[in-house]
């Protein structure tokens, strides 16, 4: 779908973006571009497999898409330690992926941002379908994070993915993006962190959003997705802007440019996605 692939076009440039600016932070501050190409990290390749598993079975195939994990995964993308160490090593050498997936971190499961970082393209896949979102999203984040935060995370990034689509050509506050995002999530932490990001309303400073919300520096569902979410409600008409503007906060930049860059293609379309910063982008996978 159309949509789809425009949401991970707009994941991969902020992933990208941010990702390469890692290496030359000092550039973040003036907004100056990083050299080209700019690289993807584990957010862009994550991402691929899961539109690749809906574009070949219309749904979240779950045995297909630890598959796909496993088989895509090159090391240097920068991928977290339990899924470097544990997760793929483990599901590569035959172990069930849900046996996997439940044991990390003491058995309680990973409430990490990855399972939200790669899903803003099923969001737009299944705009259409808002009976299905969640379900579909559950199932995409359970192959790897058994945590209810970390499957919660992923659940409020695809859905502001979805709404994001749907409100295209209309002009929402960032309330309302994310007083619809709250509907569709799980109490917990993320939720918290959501009601707290709109107490806080798109006035406030990134420094004060930072501070109550988080930048993902702790690399937790709770610690990344309401600030992404509240930035990307603030810059939702301007991809660049958002991008910018969100890797200022430091933090887990290439994950959180990655989230706000998915959710905010989605609203903007191909149009709003610079032609340039695609070509500065390293190609993507497939």
């Amino acid at each position: 779908m159309e949509r789809a692939r425009c949401a991970l076009e707009g994941l991969s440039i902020g992933d990208a973006l941010g990702h390469s600016l890692q290496w030359c932070a000092e550039r973040v501050p003036r907004r100056s571009e990083p050299p080209a190409p700019w690289s993807w990290s584990d957010d862009t390749e994550m991402a691929a497999s899961v539109l690749a598993t809906l574009e070949a079975h219309g749904t979240i195939d779950q045995d297909e898409l630890a598959r796909r994990f496993a088989r895509d995964f090159h090391a240097g993308r920068m991928y977290g330690p339990a899924m470097l160490h544990e997760y793929f090593p483990r599901v590569r050498a035959g172990e069930p992926w849900r046996a996997v997936a439940r044991s990390l971190f003491g058995g309680q499961g990973s409430l990490g941002n990855g399972a939200a970082m790669r899903v803003a393209p099923l969001g737009a896949w299944f705009a259409d379908r808002p009976e299905r979102l969640v379900e579909e999203t559950r199932r995409s984040a359970e192959v790897t994070h058994a945590h209810e935060d970390g499957i919660a995370g992923a659940i409020a990034v695809a859905s502001a993915s979805a709404w994001a689509c749907r409100l295209r050509g209309s002009s929402p506050s960032p309330d309302e993006l994310l007083e619809r995002v709250l509907a569709d999530v799980p109490a917990g932490e993320v939720a918290r962190g959501l009601l707290e990001a709109r107490r806080l309303g798109p006035r406030a400073s990134r420094d004060e959003a930072i501070a109550a919300l988080g930048n993902g520096a702790r690399v937790t569902a709770a610690d990344t997705v309401p600030f992404a979410l509240w930035a990307a409600a603030r810059h939702l008409g301007d991809l660049t802007e958002a991008l910018w503007f969100t890797i200022g906060a430091f933090g887990d930049m290439d994950t959180n440019a990655a989230i706000v860059g998915g959710v905010v293609a989605s609203f903007v379309g191909e149009a709003g996605i610079p032609p340039r910063w695609r070509r500065l982008r390293e190609p993507l996978p497939g």
